[in-house]
């Protein structure tokens, strides 16, 4: 295994072999949820989650762009490589991936992440692009071993991301609704429609994701899609913004919280600009108090250009988090 010219050694007494399918799942999702816990990052993925996680879609064959690491024949590491089409013209490659906490500092994720760009490069030298090739990765702030790790390999910060909490949903402002448009409930005979016009949405925003038909089962098959807890903005019969909100009962359960996600909240270009963003946001705390719940929880790009900070913030979110999104050239004849 090589990275950037240099030999990667495994650990002693380490081996690496493919994803092995259902089998691996609790052992990568206890992995993770670790490592998101030590990064101080109140997120959790259960098992069924990890499995949506690692199932097959257009950009991501797990059979060959997913790698386990062993030790005595316990799973201490995984890692795994995807691509997408960027809305600032690239082709990334993303590669990410974690190693059990009593393993770290000893080799081992830097094997991975060597591991992860060889199979980029392997799978960027098969497109047939003109964009240019990117690798990218993610971590939270503070997350120094991971940082590390990314600069040492030639990554750099591109961009910053918050997650942001509002925590007194008894004190959710009560905002107009534009003219003509009108919240209706939905059901899932109509998640189709909302899902492309999220992804229509997101076409003005920094990043790119999975849009393809398998994306989206993947999504309608969550253990947590709930419908009723989406607030949608209708104009006729054509979907102006949204909020796809959840709450996630393993997560919740798991870390002792009583929240609700605002998983993604979009407004289409012809309705930016009169305050629908601002009431989607508003009475979807306002659904989540009803629901019984203490707290809001949502992720926004720091520099998100639709002014999504000011809607936030003008319904009582601060921010928690901050996370980075890493980049560095690819060079697919190395």
């Amino acid at each position: 295994m090589t990275v950037h010219g240099t030999s990667a050694l495994l650990p002693a007494g380490v081996t690496l072999r493919p994803f092995a399918g259902a089998n691996d799942i609790a052992d990568i999702a206890r992995i993770l949820n670790a490592a998101l816990a030590d990064a101080g990052l109140d997120e959790f993925l259960s098992d069924d989650q990890m499995a949506i996680e690692m199932r097959p879609t257009r950009v991501f064959d797990p059979q060959v762009d997913a790698i386990v690491a062993e030790a005595d024949g316990a799973i201490i590491g995984f890692a795994r490589h995807e691509w997408v089409d960027t809305t600032d013209g690239h082709r990334e490659h993303r590669v990410w991936g974690d190693v059990d906490l009593g393993w770290r500092r000893r080799g081992l994720g830097t094997a991975l992440l060597g591991w992860n760009i060889d199979r980029a490069r392997a799978v960027a030298a098969g497109h047939d692009t003109d964009r240019p090739r990117l690798l990218g990765s993610f971590t939270a702030e503070g997350e120094a071993g991971a940082e590390a790790l990314l600069r040492a390999a030639g990554f750099n910060e591109a961009r910053w991301f918050f997650h942001m909490v509002a925590r007194d949903l008894a004190a959710v402002p009560s905002w107009p609704m534009p003219d003509g448009v009108e919240f209706r409930p939905v059901t899932l005979d109509l998640a189709r429609q909302i899902f492309d016009a999220d992804v229509e949405a997101f076409r003005d925003h920094w990043g790119g994701f999975d849009a393809s038909d398998e994306a989206f089962r993947n999504w309608l098959e969550d253990p947590d899609v709930d419908p009723s807890l989406w607030v949608v903005a209708f104009a006729g019969d054509e979907v102006a913004g949204a909020s796809i909100n959840a709450i996630r009962a393993a997560e919740n359960a798991a870390l002792g919280v009583n929240r609700g996600w605002l998983e993604s909240v979009f407004v289409r270009r012809p309705w930016r600009r009169h305050g629908l963003g601002r009431a989607i946001v508003g009475r979807s705390l306002e659904l989540l108090r009803e629901r019984g719940l203490d707290t809001g929880i949502l992720g926004v790009d720091a520099d998100n250009p639709t002014g999504a900070m000011g809607v936030y913030t003008a319904n009582g979110f601060v921010v928690d988090k901050r996370l980075a999104a890493w980049r560095r050239p690819l060079d697919v004849d190395r």
